[in-house]
C-alpha cells in the first residue's frame, strides 16, 4: 500500500477509453489524494498486470471485451488476493449490489453518479478497508508470535490436505513435534527469552518445508508441520532428519548459547487413519513414543502404540492419586568407601506400588512424571521422606548416613529448590551434611550460568552434590571445574565391562585421575564382581555401589544389612562372602 507522501496506485479496468479519460479527470480536479493510474482494457491483461506489478488498488468494470459480470470480479479477486477492489457497474439494483459485496470487493459504483470526490473517497475507504480486513484475517489465523498458522488455521489447512488427497490418491503427513525441556527455558531465563525461542524455532522450522506445506504453532511449544501430495515415507524421513539437523544447531539467547532438541511423532493418511482427528491423535501417539526413546527423534505411528497410550494413560491418573493414597516406598542401596568397606550413605530410590497393578518400575512412571511436572510433588515427598527416615535411624541408635536423592531437570530449574531442601533438612532436625543430591551431567550442562548459581546455593547450605552418570553426556570436560560439585559416579556401563574391555578400563581410571586431579571424590555404581571391585581399589575409586554388597532394601532390610555388615567389617573384611578390601 502507498504511504501518505506517495500517490495511491491505481489499476483501472476499462475498454472505454472516453469514461477512463473522464475519471482520470474527475480525480485530477476534484481529489487532494494524488492517484498513479494504469489502465488494462481486457481481463486477460488486468490479471497480466496484477501479477506484473501489484497496485495498491483496483477500480473496476464487470463488462469488458473477454469477461462479463461477476466472473470478472471472481477473477480479478483470485488474481489480486490480498489487494481493494472497487467495482463500476451501470447497474443501480439490490441485488447486483449484495451479489458484488458477497463476492469480495470492497465497494461498488453506479456509472454516472457522483463525483471525483465520491471515487477517490469510495477508493480510499477500500484501502482502508483492506487493510483492517487483512488484519483480522491475520490475529484469526495466525499466531501472534510467530506468524505461522495458529490452531484454525491449522484444521482447516489439514482438512483441505485430506480432501485433496482423497481425490487424487495420494498420501498426506502429519507431523506432531513438542520442544525437550522447554519448560527449563522459561523457567530459568525468563518467558520473554521463551517467546524469543519459539520465534527462531519457527524460522528453523519454516526452512524445512516445500511452500505448499504448512507448519502451525497449536500453542505453547507445540508445533505442527502438514506434508501434502506425496508418494511415500521417503519424503517425509527427509524433512524429518532435516529438522532435527537444523534444531541442532545452539539458539543464541540473551547471551547464552541453547540446545533444544525436537520429539517428532508422525502419522500418515490414509495409511494411519482418514480422519483429522485420527490423524492427530496418531502423530501424538508417536511424539511421546519418541519422548521415551530418549528424545531429539522421530518416530512413526504403529498400531502397537495405542495400546501403549492406553496404558500411559491409565498409569498418568493413577500417578495423579498415588500420592494421596500413600502408595510410594522408598528403597536404599548403600554406598562403600572401597578403603575401609565402611558404610558411608545410602542412594534413596522410589518405588510406586499401585494395588491393581502391582509393583511399577521407576523405568515406566519416572518419565510419566517428568512430562506432567508430577516429578515435582514427588521428587519432594522423596526427599522429606528419606530425611524423616535418616532422623528415625539415629534415634533407633544407628551410626548417621548420609541420604542421596536424585534431582531430576524440573526439580533442579525450581527457583525455591533451596528453600524446599531447607525445609524438609529442618523438619527433620537435620544439617547440610546428611544429604547429597545426585543430577545428571546433561542436566547441568542445559544452562551453566544457572546451574553454578543453584550449586553454589545448596553449597551454602552445605548439602554435598555429586554428578551421576558421569561420562555419558555430552558435556565439555572444562565445564567441571566451574561447578562446586563434590563427587562424580562412574556409570554402570563402564563399570560392568571394566576388566573385560580395555576401553571402559581406561574411561574408568581417566575418570578417577580427573575428579582426583580437580579434588572430588569417585564412586562407581553398578559393582556387582569382586574382580570389578579390586580394579576399582586398584585405581583408587574411593566409593562403590552396587549388587555385589547390597540391591536397594526397604529401610527394614537395610537396619539388617548395616548390622551384618559392620560386624563382617569389624572382623577384617568388607565383601560378601569374608573377602577383604585390600587384595
Amino acid at each position: 500500500m502507498a504511504d501518505d507522501n506517495q500517490p495511491i496506485r491505481l489499476l483501472f479496468v476499462e475498454d472505454d477509453p472516453v469514461y477512463v479519460g473522464f475519471i482520470r479527470e474527475m480525480l485530477r480536479e476534484s481529489s487532494a489524494t494524488a492517484f498513479a493510474i494504469r489502465e488494462a482494457e481486457t481481463l486477460q491483461a488486468a490479471v497480466d498486470a496484477l501479477a506484473t506489478d501489484p497496485p495498491d488498488v483496483v477500480l473496476t468494470d464487470l463488462n469488458l471485451p473477454d469477461s462479463r459480470g461477476l466472473f470478472t470480479l471472481r477473477k480479478i479477486m483470485e488474481a489480486a488476493r490480498d489487494l481493494p477492489v472497487v467495482v463500476l457497474t451501470g447497474m443501480d439494483d439490490q441485488e447486483t449490489a449484495v451479489a458484488i459485496m458477497q463476492a469480495g470487493a470492497q465497494d461498488y459504483l453506479v456509472k454516472g453518479q457522483g463525483d471525483g470526490h465520491l471515487v477517490a473517497r469510495s477508493l480510499r475507504h477500500a484501502i482502508e478497508r483492506k487493510r483492517i480486513e487483512l488484519r483480522l484475517l491475520q490475529i484469526a489465523h495466525y499466531d501472534s508470535l510467530t506468524g505461522l498458522a495458529n490452531r484454525a488455521l491449522f484444521h482447516s489447512r489439514l482438512d483441505h490436505a485430506l480432501a485433496v488427497a482423497h481425490r487424487q490418491d495420494s498420501k498426506v503427513a502429519l507431523m506432531i513435534m513438542d520442544l525437550d525441556r522447554f519448560k527449563a527455558i522459561n523457567d530459568t531465563l525468563g518467558h520473554h527469552a521463551g517467546d524469543r525461542l519459539l520465534v527462531l524455532v519457527a524460522d528453523r522450522l519454516q526452512g524445512c518445508i516445500r511452500e505448499a506445506d504448512t507448519v502451525a504453532r497449536l500453542g505453547g511449544d507445540e508445533f505442527t508441520v502438514i506434508l501434502e501430495g506425496l508418494d511415500g515415507l521417503d519424503e517425509v524421513s527427509v524433512v524429518a532428519q532435516k529438522i532435527l539437523a537444523v534444531m541442532s544447531a545452539p539458539f543464541t539467547l540473551e547471551s547464552h548459547e541453547i540446545y533444544m532438541t525436537p520429539s517428532i511423532g508422525i502419522s500418515l493418511y490414509p495409511d494411519d487413519d482418514d480422519t483429522a482427528e485420527g490423524l492427530l491423535k496418531n502423530a501424538d501417539t508417536a511424539m511421546y513414543k519418541a519422548k521415551s526413546l530418549g528424545r531429539n527423534n522421530h518416530q512413526y505411528y504403529t498400531a502397537d502404540m495405542n495400546t501403549r497410550s492406553v496404558k500411559r494413560l491409565k498409569l498418568e491418573a493413577g500417578l495423579r492419586q498415588a500420592l494421596d493414597r500413600e502408595e510410594f516406598v522408598l528403597h536404599y542401596q548403600p554406598k562403600i568407601a572401597i578403603g575401609t568397606g565402611r558404610v558411608t550413605g545410602v542412594e534413596v530410590m522410589v518405588r510406586w506400588y499401585k494395588p491393581d497393578a502391582g509393583l511399577i518400575p521407576p523405568a515406566e512412571f519416572i518419565p510419566i512424571a517428568e512430562e506432567t511436572g508430577l516429578i515435582v510433588p514427588i521428587g519432594e515427598w522423596v526427599m522429606r521422606a528419606a530425611l524423616a527416615q535418616s532422623r528415625r535411624w539415629r534415634e533407633a541408635g544407628l551410626a548417621p548416613l548420609r541420604v542421596a536423592v536424585n534431582l531430576s531437570a524440573r526439580q533442579f530449574r525450581q527457583s525455591d529448590l533451596t528453600a524446599v531442601i531447607t525445609r524438609a533438612l529442618d523438619d527433620a532436625r537435620l544439617g547440610g551434611s546428611d544429604l547429597e543430591v545426585e543430577m545428571t551431567e546433561s542436566l547441568l550442562m542445559e544452562d551453566t550460568a544457572a546451574s553454578t548459581a543453584t550449586l553454589m546455593m545448596l553449597k551454602e547450605r552445605g548439602v554435598r552434590v555429586s554428578v551421576d552418570d558421569f561420562g555419558t553426556g555430552y558435556s565439555s570436560l572444562s565445564y567441571l571445574k566451574r561447578f562446586p560439585i563434590d563427587a562424580l559416579k562412574i556409570d554402570r556401563s563402564f563399570v560392568r565391562d571394566i576388566t573385560t574391555d580395555p576401553d571402559d578400563a581406561t574411561i574408568a581410571r581417566a575418570i578417577v585421575g580427573l575428579a582426583h586431579n580437580l579434588r572430588r571424590s569417585v564412586i562407581a555404581e553398578g559393582v556387582e564382581t569382586h574382580e570389578q571391585l579390586r580394579f576399582l581399589l586398584e585405581n583408587a575409586c574411593d566409593e562403590a555401589q552396587g549388587y555385589l554388597f547390597s540391591k536397594p532394601v526397604p529401610a527394614s532390610d537395610l537396619v539388617a544389612f548395616l548390622k551384618t555388615h559392620e560386624t563382617i567389617v569389624a572382623g577384617g573384611a568388607s565383601v560378601p562372602g569374608g573377602r577383604r578390601l585390600a587384595m
